[in-house]
């Protein structure tokens, strides 16, 4: 999206499109809509956003954040471990049959994973670094929890605090809160 234009734009075209189906929508309900779609609270939220970005699309690639993909072995214990230990949540789930592999998306904040019992999708023991902010609550949080097989610390570094922890699989979450500059 480039502009107010085109968001304004998606929004007269759900209305007109709701419109042929006999379902009235009203302007305000339509703009909110499409903020909702755009993954935003609300309209408001969008505006901002909107009016903050780029004025032009940039030439060039561009990029969204990257998914790392970590191998599991037993969908219990990821489970346990991504959902009951660290607070993620569950996205969704695929599998091309029901006795087929899994392939899974798990997400907190901004942060998604994709976790695979699929050969050859990744190599256990791969470590996954997660800037962030707040390392001392997280772990509070996770030490509450008392998941019986971590007890994560912090690790103070010159550059940031580290927490990190190792899933079932061997796959190592490295959560960093990084030293801001004075």
């Amino acid at each position: 999206m480039r502009s107010f234009r085109d968001a304004k734009a998606m929004a007269k075209t759900l209305r007109d499109a709701m419109q042929l189906r006999q379902v009235t929508l009203s302007h305000s309900e339509s703009l909110e809509l499409v903020a909702a779609q755009l993954g935003l609270g609300n309209w408001n939220i969008l505006a901002a956003k909107i009016a903050g970005g780029p004025a032009r699309t940039p030439e060039g690639p561009s990029f969204d954040p990257a998914v790392p993909i970590l191998r599991i072995f037993a969908v219990d214990k990821a489970k346990e471990f991504y959902l009951d230990f660290l607070g993620f949540s569950l996205d969704w789930e695929h599998r091309f049959e029901a006795s087929l592999p899994l392939y899974a998306q798990v997400s907190r904040s901004r942060v998604a994973l994709h976790l695979s019992e699929h050969h050859g999708d990744a190599s256990p023991g791969s470590t996954v670094f997660v800037a962030m902010r707040g390392v001392e609550a997280l772990r509070q949080e996770l030490v509450g929890r008392q998941y019986p097989y971590a007890r994560p610390g912090i690790e103070d570094m010159r550059w940031g605090r580290v927490l990190e922890v190792t899933d079932p699989f061997g796959n190592r979450l490295r959560f960093c809160e990084q030293k801001r500059e004075a």
